[in-house]
């Protein structure tokens, strides 16, 4: 038997009429039961949040950052604890699970820096100008109203960090919104944010199902709307609510380059792992893991075969051992949209070199050259552990291939020309150019997000609260400055 989880409501435990299985991707066994809110229950918590909203705002920081604090000291006490039910849940390969609980903790230990020193205000003298003789402004932030954060199965726990911390660090009520097939990781969260003394209603973890959702981003009472997950529905949300601040982390195709300079055996055999890794890490379901290889062809043909060795040395199978470097997508349906992927591509004249290969819910790591451009895998973020690798002249070329694609979230550039670096930054149309790496790399309080249709605004503690918040200026007159 499953043991049967509460959600949280306005900051307590509570229980609706029907209930939610949660299942492995890797067994298809139970992993728990949780309780589903009715739409009561639904309206209660939103209208706590909206209720609370100014007293919240009105919360002394020191008051915010000792909750987060604590949380981001309960998830490190818990953290195998924790990591052990995000791989459970999500099929993640437990040593990628109990990297993203030392992610998760960090994110609310950036949250309560961020709120002991956010909103400090900027004073801006005005009298240079003459009418402003005597007049000083000081300019704060202040909390747009409720939050309403939505995370996607991927990474349960630190997608919901990522909504919850920045808002409660900023004054701003959440509900959080977790995806149906991993709502443990989330609700596990709460029970750690229970233990602190933020106001009863500043936050609730509701796992409602996905039909749902309609009503809570159509409610007028939460005008922000954070959301992480795919990009036909994070553009039909902003869509549906012209009028809200929407903050949408959406798809990519994240590219890797690799440029003619990176060319000793050290280099090469450096990228190699490092490609093969992160087309792989999450069973290829990041929004940046390596999807595209961009190599120059002056080092494409020692290139290729290391990749193809580096993806085939890649242990698959149980996600509970330490051993297992790609686990199972998140279902079947998901394994079999990427076998229908690459079997389109190959059909269509593509080289598979390596994987290619479906048991149930896992895909083999794969690898395919040759892709025709007109293919759905050459279009489209495939979100699975497949790689293509393709050939350019030049570095022109190269930028040229990473922008030829409608997403544009990061991007890595292994090389080591300080210029070639700067040519990137400045020509790749992406929220991020990680140089001498894969474009798999983010830290957790820089700006992190896309241009076009990979998404708008940006996550990263600092820049989520920015988000989250607007600008309020007081004049003082009569000054002697």
């Amino acid at each position: 038997m499953t043991s049967l989880h509460a959600f949280w409501l306005a900051g307590r435990q509570a229980f609706g009429e029907t209930t939610l299985t949660v299942t492995s991707p890797w067994s298809s066994q139970p992993v728990g039961e949780v309780s589903v809110p009715t739409e009561d229950q639904v309206e209660e918590a939103v209208a706590a949040a909206y209720a609370v909203r100014e007293e919240f705002a009105a919360t002394p920081a020191h008051v915010r950052a000792a909750a987060l604090d604590h949380v981001s000291k309960r998830l490190l006490e818990r953290r195998e604890e924790i990591a052990q039910l995000i791989s459970a849940e999500n099929g993640k390969p437990i040593k990628w699970a109990r990297i993203e609980v030392g992610r998760a903790a960090s994110v609310f230990r950036f949250a309560a820096e961020e709120a002991r020193r956010f909103n400090s205000g900027e004073a801006q003298r005005l009298d240079t100008d003459a009418g402003g003789q005597g007049r000083l402004a000081l300019t704060r932030r202040f909390p747009k109203g409720v939050v309403l954060g939505i995370t996607p199965f991927n990474f349960p726990l630190n997608q919901g960090a990522h909504k919850v911390a920045p808002a409660l660090a900023a004054g701003a009520p959440i509900i959080l919104k977790p995806a149906p097939n991993t709502p443990l990781s989330g609700l596990l969260m709460g029970s750690l944010l229970a233990e602190t003394d933020l106001p009863a209603g500043s936050w609730s973890i509701l796992p409602v199902a996905n039909d749902r959702m309609p009503a809570l981003v159509q409610d007028e009472r939460l005008p922000v709307i954070s959301f992480t997950g795919s990009e036909k529905v994070g553009y039909a949300i902003m869509d549906s609510v012209p009028r809200k601040h929407c903050t949408l982390e959406l798809g990519g195709n994240g590219a890797a380059v690799v440029l003619a300079d990176f060319a000793s055996d050290e280099d090469l055999d450096w990228a190699a792992t490092r490609i093969a890794t992160f087309s792989n890490y999450q069973g290829g379901q990041s929004c940046i893991s390596v999807q595209r290889v961009i190599a120059d062809a002056a080092i494409y043909d020692r290139l290729l075969p290391r990749i193809v060795a580096a993806v085939e040395a890649q242990v698959a199978g149980d996600p509970s051992d330490d051993k297992t470097d790609v686990g199972p997508l998140v279902n079947e349906s998901a394994a079999c949209r990427v076998e229908t992927w690459v079997e389109e591509a190959v059909v269509s004249g593509a080289t598979l070199h390596a994987g290619g290969e479906r048991d149930g819910a896992s895909y083999a790591p794969t690898v395919l050259t040759d892709v025709p451009a007109s293919t759905t895998l050459a279009c489209e973020e495939v979100f699975g552990p497949v790689l293509t690798v393709v050939k350019v002249s030049s570095e022109a070329e190269a930028f040229a291939a990473v922008n030829d694609s409608k997403y544009g979230l990061q991007a890595g550039v292994f090389t080591h020309d300080l210029q070639a670096a700067f040519r990137a930054h400045r020509a790749l149309e992406v929220g991020g150019v990680v140089i001498g790496d894969v474009p798999s790399y983010r830290a957790d309080q820089m700006p992190y997000g896309g241009v076009k249709q990979s998404g708008v605004g940006r996550e990263g503690v600092r820049y989520a609260m920015d988000d989250y918040t607007y600008e309020r200026v007081l004049v003082l007159t009569g000054l002697a400055l």
